[in-house]
């Protein structure tokens, strides 16, 4: 198992899909005493859906992948040399390929089981521009594990989103009609504000849940680590109980053959006694004997 291995798995799934192998990967990294790696696996952040999307694209369209990689470079390379003509003619390219390309990332998460919103659509449409403008932006995004949708960087302005509106013909409206499109705009003005702040507290939302994860991640490798120090001293104390066990076995062995040791030194010594009894006794009738022979002769 490593790294790398481990992210192109994570970043093909959906989502909702995503924590959860992280963690298992996580886990079985540690299982392998592999600390670092758990780590890093555990570091990696679930990807917003447009994110997702944009990995799926990268996956499933190797072709269209480097189709724009390559547009992404002739552009550069005409915005560097000022070429008018060539930004012209590859900026209408750019816009019907990416266009294109954001339909199919629709798509492909439809296929998934996933569909995504005509917002997120943008936001995958967003991040293929970016992909464009700026070679770096296409480094990362071509590895397929992005975790949030690119932006262009300011100063590519063949790169807008959509061409130019059309000239404003003004003419005369009466005082009413002024007074409903003043209230239209500022209705409208009114939702694009709602829009961004709902887009603002959904990225903020996904952000507080990513950092979640993350303490979720992190107490979780704590409490493994606890748990594993806490068989360490169980087993610890059961080799000890054993080793007690052993002991006072041992001990009750050394008590008893101590007593049976004693019990024959205690044998022994009455029995050297006794002989020593005798001994004396043989001597002192051997020489009584003796007296009474040399008696009688």
């Amino acid at each position: 198992m490593d790294l790398d291995a481990v992210a192109d798995e994570l970043y093909a799934l959906a989502p909702g899909d995503f924590t959860a192998a992280r963690d298992e990967r996580a886990k079985a990294a540690r299982a392998a005493d592999d600390r670092e790696l758990a780590e890093q696996i555990r570091r990696l952040r679930r990807p917003t859906l447009a994110a997702w999307a944009s990995n799926l694209l990268v996956r499933e369209q190797p072709d269209e992948v480097q189709r724009l990689l390559q547009l992404g470079e002739a552009l550069r390379q005409a915005h560097q040399d000022l070429d008018g003509e060539q930004l012209r003619k590859l900026s209408a390219q750019q816009h019907q390929v990416t266009f294109a390309l954001a339909r199919q990332a629709g798509q492909l998460t439809a296929q998934a089981g996933q569909r995504i919103s005509d917002d997120m659509t943008q936001e995958v449409q967003d991040t293929l521009h970016a992909v464009l403008a700026d070679p770096d932006a296409a480094e990362q995004w071509a590895k397929g594990r992005l975790t949030k949708p690119l932006s262009a960087p300011a100063g590519f302005p063949t790169l807008s989103r959509q061409p130019a509106p059309p000239p404003v013909v003004r003419r005369t409206e009466p005082a009413g009609e002024v007074a409903d499109l003043d209230a239209a705009r500022a209705r409208r003005r009114e939702q694009q504000e709602h829009l961004a702040r709902a887009r603002q507290q959904a990225a903020d939302a996904e952000q507080e849940l990513d950092d979640r994860e993350a303490e979720l991640a992190t107490a979780e490798e704590k409490l493994s680590r606890a748990d594993e120090g806490q068989q360490q001293a169980e087993q610890r104390v059961d080799d000890l109980r054993r080793q007690l066990e052993d002991a006072e076995h041992e001990k009750r062995r050394a008590r008893e053959a101590a007593r049976k040791a004693r019990d024959h030194t205690r044998a022994a010594e009455r029995a050297v006694r006794e002989a020593r009894r005798r001994a004396k006794d043989t001597a002192a009738h051997a020489r009584k004997l003796a007296e009474q022979t040399q008696h009688k002769a």
